[in-house]
């Protein structure tokens, strides 16, 4: 998650939607003020790599002094004020309430179908024996819903940000939007996390029709919102 008062934007992360690409990308580009909130340490060493700028301003609220925050920090166990795949319910009451107004704020979403198989990929990378139509029938497959479209909606199911990127077109509007908010320099986008999924096949020539139904059925409203198809 990162919110940026140097170019006036808050990006939302969602999960299996190359949201650490999308931060190390965006976090280039960080001002001194910028909060960017901690992501894995193969991902930070991957961020230092591509010049990005790694966590800063994420143990204390704006206008807080540092210390009050890092003792926050450590009462409780190391968690910070502000964490990745915070939503905009968590992330809003945190903020100046100018500087959520004043921020355009955007996130990642992606085909549920492709989703769901890059997420029993990513639980199965150091070799779990589950088969896919089981990883889908049990209840890890709500992480999608948690760090999906409850990181952008409220409780009546309003969009919360200005803008959803789609992962299927992702380099495309990130260089429109990069534009719009005066970034100066190309968001290029490394390949975080991708080591994750070995079989590259499209998810039609591996998904089961119990595993379509599923899927069609606990992402019903995503395939609604953005007219996702199978």
């Amino acid at each position: 998650m990162i919110v940026s008062r140097r170019f006036g934007y808050i990006f939302l992360k969602t999960a299996r939607t190359a949201g650490t690409s999308t931060e190390i990308a965006l976090s280039r580009s960080a001002g001194p003020d910028d909060i960017i909130t901690p992501i894995m340490k193969e991902d930070e060493i991957l961020r230092r790599r591509e010049g990005g700028c790694g966590p800063r301003n994420h143990h204390a609220r704006p206008g807080q002094p540092l210390w009050q925050g890092r003792l926050r920090t450590l009462l409780h166990r190391g968690h910070s004020l502000f964490r990745n795949h915070m939503s905009a319910a968590e992330l809003r009451p945190l903020l100046p309430e100018q500087l959520w107004n004043d921020s355009f704020r955007f996130c990642v979403e992606r085909n549920p179908f492709d989703r769901a198989l890059s997420l029993y990929y990513w639980c199965c990378r150091h070799g779990e024996a589950i088969s896919l139509d089981e990883f889908l029938e049990s209840p890890r497959l709500n992480l999608l819903i948690d760090r999906g479209r409850r990181i952008y909606l409220d409780d009546a199911g309003e969009l919360q940000v200005h803008r959803v990127l789609r992962y299927e077109q992702l380099s495309r509007q990130l260089e429109d939007l990069r534009q719009e908010l005066g970034i100066p320099e190309p968001l290029r986008l490394p390949f975080a996390k991708s080591v994750a999924r070995g079989d590259r096949r499209h998810y039609s020539e591996v998904l089961s029709s119990l595993a379509r139904r599923r899927i069609e059925t606990l992402f019903e409203p995503e395939l609604e919102r953005f007219g996702y198809r199978f």
